[in-house]
């Protein structure tokens, strides 16, 4: 019969945590490892992050919890970049010391802990995986299901009625995710026209694409 630690009761016994501000990258993906991050308080946004901004939001998680001890126990690079959405604290322990941690509890533990993280990596590549995908899949989809036909009876129309960022939180995607697959599909002519009358000259190809 075992007991399992709590979370924090593991955390604690690393020293005391830093405190972090909105904004701040606390994990960019496919970097090793070399700590692992325990939220005590605080927000954090999960995807995939450009530039100074998350591209695709996969999820958010409010402390207290681990943020890439699943990675850690894998013995593999986050594939997720971490961001700040509020002030917070945070543990930051040294992956040896960590990973001794682990060693030292009962063999039950452990194998529950490392079978846990193998699938919650292996569901979390498949979810980044298809982010991008997804993104231009709703993008057609919604395109399509506003579209209404052209004045010169070619192809169809689609008249934006709200804010870019008020349809981007219809979809589930960030503005800049939007803007960006708006932009592609331009480039590849799916889509044409400026302001806020967009034609589609091949509704056929939007349709492929919606399938996904």
């Amino acid at each position: 019969m075992f007991t399992m630690p709590s979370m924090s009761q593991i955390a604690s016994t690393f020293g005391q945590p830093e405190s972090f501000a909105p904004g701040y990258w606390l994990r960019q993906r496919r970097k090793s490892l070399d700590s692992v991050l325990y939220l005590e308080s605080g927000s954090v946004m999960l995807g995939v992050g450009q530039d100074s901004a998350m591209r695709h939001h996969l999820g958010q998680v409010d402390g207290p919890a681990w943020l890439d001890a699943a990675f850690a126990l894998q013995d593999r690079p986050s594939c997720l970049d971490m961001q700040a959405q509020t002030a917070g604290r945070i543990y930051i322990i040294p992956l040896a010391r960590f990973l001794g941690a682990v060693a030292e509890l009962a063999p039950a533990v452990q194998y529950l802990l490392k079978d846990m993280a193998k699938a919650y990596c292996s569901q979390t590549d498949l979810a980044v995986s298809r982010l991008a995908q997804d993104a231009e899949a709703r993008c057609a989809q919604w395109l399509l299901n506003h579209a209404s036909p052209a004045g010169n009876g070619i192809g169809l129309r689609v008249t934006l009625k709200a804010r870019k960022r008020m349809i981007a939180a219809q979809l589930g995607i960030a503005p800049e995710t939007f803007s960006r697959v708006l932009r592609q599909l331009r480039e590849h002519g799916l889509i044409a026209g400026r302001g806020n009358v967009i034609e589609l000259p091949r509704p056929g190809a939007l349709e492929v694409l919606a399938l996904g």
